[in-house]
């Protein structure tokens, strides 16, 4: 049997897409999470200086993007044809072009940095936000089936609907917002909901450690 080992800080951020999709898949693994302290004597260990890692059977894995795209595939949630897999991946490169977007706003969010996090909110993060969840929406209009791509679940699914969990104010994350952001976009905070009443994903949900982001 394979043994899959994830190691990221104790939050959920960019480990989190990884560990949902083991937990949708039914997947056991060793959910490793690194405290602070502990991060500079095992960061020359890692492939880029920085996590998560996914090991398999012992061979590491960096980039969360890159272990989301390994694991969807290893689980069948990756597009079910070429086609589609490139479609995933441009909705994954897509938010990664947001979230640097967005970076400024994150950093003094999460305590990384000094600045004014309602200027930042108001001239960084929401005229990107609405910009990208355009672009989400349009796919998932275009799906038709309550999926971004095709008519059954991948992993942008998994990405997108908790980026917007994280943003709705009874998440519990330092990101929530206002949930009249999304008036304008419905149809994601409905996306939402569908993706986190799957079965696996709920259990993963409602049991994780409880963390601001």
């Amino acid at each position: 049997m394979v043994h899959y080992k994830l190691s990221y800080f104790p939050i959920r951020f960019a480990g989190e897409v990884p560990r949902q999709i083991l937990a949708y898949a039914g997947q056991k693994f060793e959910d490793n999470r690194i405290q602070q302290a502990d991060w500079p004597a095992l960061k020359p260990s890692t492939p880029f200086g920085q996590l998560p890692v996914l090991e398999v059977d012992g061979r590491p894995l960096g980039q969360s993007h890159a272990i989301s795209r390994f694991l969807a595939r290893q689980f069948g949630i990756n597009g079910r044809c070429p086609w589609e897999e490139a479609q995933v991946n441009a909705i994954a490169d897509q938010f990664k072009d947001y979230l640097s977007d967005i970076r400024p706003y994150n950093l003094v969010k999460m305590g990384f940095a000094q600045g004014d996090a309602d200027k930042l909110y108001t001239e960084t993060f929401l005229p990107n936000f609405k910009k990208h969840y355009e672009f989400f929406t349009r796919f998932l209009k275009a799906s038709g089936a309550g999926f971004l791509i095709g008519d059954s679940l991948t992993w942008v699914d998994i990405l997108i609907a908790q980026h917007t969990s994280d943003l709705l104010s009874d998440s519990g994350s330092v990101f929530a917002t206002k949930d009249s952001i999304f008036d304008e976009f419905p149809e994601l905070k409905a996306h939402q909901k569908k993706i986190h009443a799957i079965p696996n994903l709920k259990k993963w949900i409602e049991t994780r450690p409880v963390t601001p982001f």
